[in-house]
């Protein structure tokens, strides 16, 4: 396997100055692109990983930075006090996932016909956002993301395909709002997937921070389901994005 090289990015985004890691291997081929966007606590050491991990595959990764600064939340509160402004103004989310793609794609040797967005979380409302924008992006994925929108004809901009990842038992998710959410991807003829884990709870792939999840109520990691949902992902990016040899 390939070494991955990484390195510090900043980039506007909106209203903030972020600060993103580059995660690429040392090819002359074109990449594929992707984008990761975090949870709740910032670009920490999982949203580094699953960087990593894409990279490896031979897709070139920008993790990107929704919060300006790198800057980390390290307590339960402090996640609020960042993620709520996001769940609340859609426009701010839009602003700063826009200024990661565009970072994304402006990185020399990155293919920007084949794009991509991986969000956990808040990221994976992010990533929905991304694509809700009417974005150039053909593939996004979410694990285990928030699925609600203000404006569900926005879902009529979206110009790729959307996997969903989520907990049949998720307390942040509930059924309604996956219901709600295929119901507007239907409407709007997108081409979508969801897969619902059953017994699963929230934060299913988070091995790093598992027990301060379950400490919390709702993180369940399993390593078995954070395989098998890793999985279903790189098949359905390969599906039309094949990665870097």
């Amino acid at each position: 396997m390939m070494s991955v090289a990484e390195s510090t990015h900043e980039y506007s985004a909106g209203d903030i100055a972020a600060r993103g890691i580059v995660y690429r291997r040392d090819t002359s081929a074109p990449q594929p692109g992707i984008v990761v966007f975090h949870e709740g606590p910032g670009l920490d050491a999982h949203a580094q990983l699953r960087g990593r991990m894409l990279a490896e595959l031979g897709y070139c990764v920008l993790a990107a930075d929704m919060y300006g600064g790198g800057q980390i939340a390290d307590t339960h509160e402090r996640v609020m006090e960042v993620v709520t402004p996001l769940r609340e103004d859609r426009s701010l989310v839009r602003a700063r996932v826009n200024g990661a793609l565009d970072a994304l794609i402006a990185l020399p040797g990155v293919d920007r016909s084949r794009t991509a967005a991986v969000g956990y979380c808040i990221g994976g409302l992010a990533a929905l956002e991304l694509a809700r924008s009417g974005a150039d992006v053909g593939t996004v994925v979410c694990f285990h993301g928030l699925l609600d929108t203000p404006d569900p004809a926005d879902a009529r901009n979206i110009k790729g395909r959307v996997l969903v990842i989520t907990g049949a038992d998720d307390p942040i998710i509930p059924d309604q709002q996956v219901t709600d959410f295929e119901a507007e991807m239907t409407a709007a003829e997108v081409d979508w997937t969801t897969i619902k884990l059953g017994g699963v709870r929230h934060a299913f792939t988070n091995m790093i921070e598992a027990e301060h999840l379950a400490a919390l109520g709702f993180g369940s990691y399993s390593k078995n389901i954070d395989e098998r949902s890793w999985g279903f992902m790189t098949h359905f990016l390969a599906e039309t994005m094949t990665p870097a040899s």
